[in-house]
């Protein structure tokens, strides 16, 4: 008997799996419904249905960033796949590889006012490295191909938009098997490039190493090369998990949620080697010291700042030129001076942390993170809501090469720790992951909370439950504007956990909250602990000034409770018992 041919549907299918793809996230409906069939029949992948389609664009940028590999989702016609915009543009400017299939009303129907008519093609363009319609069944499994190499390629974002009619129709009887690229190559500078930095270095009496995401898999090259040319070591928030541990030469975080002596150590230098990073805040980065920045993207050399020299490689091959052949510098004047300088700013600030706060009531959210921090496994993946929930995850999470920290942290929406989560835990069930929610974003997406009970996805809520939006209040504080609209009325969180057949706990004393977190990450399904906290606990950066706008309302003249540090104040510690002694 002869094999039936393949639709369109099925050979998308196909050629998704062929990529790496397990899974696509997404809500089913109409256009949508050929491609949902396919899956359904499809032994190599898997249909998540979630509650909301930003939901299932976050869970793929989320599994694109634990994995490192394609990640997928899809949205039914006008509506459906407008609704995966939000966390397409994170997963974009989060470098995670996703490929988005975004469904289209009848072929030809489109430019006729037709019913949910939209034109995504257009619509994801700015989100996307690629954003393309397929208009017959011939041109798919190119277009398709084309989509992948570009997600994975150059790591972001990529659209496709089918029809649903054409989704149905006899597939080509013989599609291009070409082959994919599924990893990224190794980028090395060239040796033009490597003296000109190289001479930069050797003539710099004090140089200083700020790094981003990009140094991923480089954490012993950045800590040689530290050693070799005696440099303080600082990072921005999406550089956390990769440096901070294991690392002698720490100075902190700079930028809106930093802490320690890495703005200092950014400005007092002779030389700034930005490292893998694209840090945003060009108002922390110094304007009168020389530069040279490291990049495997070109399109970020220099964007932020004025720089010396720009160096187009990734972190590590890049170190890996530079570590033989730099001179070892003979002085650690600047760098004991910014390690005594970070261990004394720890300092200074972890006091309103350690005073009575284990009997505050409402609980201080500094020591629900300080207490996580404790309690959670050493290979946890931390997804992080942004706002203030972002300010305890960089102070008080402690990574250690094991460990993942994802958030929105480019991109900076709301309600991101849950969706994220999702897709962490589809990973791999056996992983701790834990969701860092705040009220707020909680609430915006806490539909799909019945996601985690429908597929008894075993992630943990923590909800930081101060009946407010904490970082729309400090914003408004420290511009001289009084807080309005910005306080939520809640329910139980851990009734309504309850109530949706989950593991629910509430928590309002502190000794009752590492017990309560204890058991809800014993427990083997989902679970939610709602810890009540203050709503009144803020925070500063460690340095501000008038002009530091953009983004986030700071001012000089409004001091607000300072927040702790956690264990990088023993680490800190420990870094100057290592000092030589005169």
């Amino acid at each position: 008997m002869a094999k039936a041919r393949q639709n369109v549907a099925e050979q998308f299918v196909d050629i998704l799996t062929r990529a790496g793809v397990e899974r696509l996230y997404g809500v089913v409906g109409d256009s949508l419904n050929p491609v949902v069939d396919a899956v359904r029949r499809h032994p190599g992948i898997e249909w998540v249905h979630v509650r909301h389609e930003e939901t299932a664009a976050f869970a793929a940028g989320a599994e694109a960033q634990i994995t490192g590999r394609l990640a997928a989702c899809a949205g039914s016609c006008g509506p459906g796949n407008l609704h995966l915009i939000n966390g397409l543009y994170d997963a974009h400017r989060s470098m995670a590889p996703v490929l988005a299939l975004a469904s289209q009303i009848p072929a030809g129907e489109i430019g006729l006012g037709y019913f949910q008519e939209t034109h995504p093609d257009r619509l994801f363009q700015e989100c996307s490295h690629y954003s393309e319609l397929i208009s017959s069944p011939k041109q798919m499994p190119r277009l398709l191909h084309t989509a992948i190499q570009n997600a994975v390629g150059r790591s972001g974002v990529s659209v496709v938009s089918l029809p649903g009619d054409i989704a149905g129709e006899p597939a080509p009887e013989r599609a291009a098997g070409t082959a994919l690229v599924t990893s990224r190559p190794s980028v090395r500078p060239g040796d033009a490039e490597i003296d000109r930095l190289v001479r930069l270095i050797d003539d710099a009496d004090k140089v200083t190493l700020f790094c981003g995401s990009g140094t991923a898999g480089a954490h012993a090259e950045v800590m040689e090369f530290a050693r070799k040319v005696k440099s303080p070591v600082g990072h921005a928030l999406r550089g956390k998990e990769y440096i901070q541990y294991d690392n002698p030469y720490d100075v902190g975080m700079s930028g809106l949620l930093g802490y320690g002596a890495a703005y200092e150590a950014t400005h007092e230098c002779d030389l700034l080697i930005l490292l893998g990073t694209d840090f945003p805040y060009n108002a922390f980065l110094p304007d009168d010291v020389k530069i040279a920045q490291i990049d495997v993207r070109p399109e970020h050399l220099g964007r932020r700042s004025k720089l010396d020299l720009a160096v187009w490689g990734d972190a590590r091959e890049t170190l890996r030129c530079l570590i033989p052949r730099v001179r070892e510098k003979k002085s650690r004047k600047f760098l004991d001076r910014m390690l005594k300088k970070h261990a004394d700013a720890l300092e200074g600030v972890v006091k309103a942390y350690t005073r009575k706060v284990d009997k505050q009531v409402p609980i201080h959210p500094e020591y629900v993170a300080a207490v996580l921090d404790e309690v959670a496994a050493d290979d946890a993946v931390f997804t992080v809501d942004t706002g203030m929930c972002n300010v305890w995850a960089a102070r008080y999470l402690s990574p250690n090469g094991r460990r993942r920290i994802i958030g929105s942290f480019s991109h900076g929406s709301m309600a991101n720790a849950l969706p994220m989560a999702i897709g962490a835990q589809f990973t791999d069930r056996g992983r701790q992951v834990v969701s860092m929610s705040g009220d707020g974003g909680f609430s915006m997406l806490m539909g799909d909370f019945l996601t985690l009970v429908q597929y008894d996805l075993p992630v943990k809520v923590v909800l930081f439950d101060n009946s407010a939006l904490g970082m729309v209040e400090l914003e408004m504080l420290v511009a001289g504007l009084p807080s309005h609209g910005t306080t939520n009325k809640n329910p139980d969180f851990a009734a309504v956990a309850e109530a949706c057949g989950a593991f629910g706990v509430r928590v309002e004393k502190p000794r009752d909250l590492a017990g309560a977190l204890k058991a809800a990450f014993k427990h083997k399904g989902p679970a939610l602990v709602d810890v009540v906290t203050d709503p009144d606990a803020l925070s500063i950066p460690p340095k501000i000034s008038s002009d530091m706008v953009t983004g986030f309302a700071l001012s000089a003249s409004k001091i607000v409770l300072d927040g702790g540090v956690g264990r990088m104040l023993q680490m800190a510690r420990s870094n100057l018992r290592n000092l030589p002694r005169p």
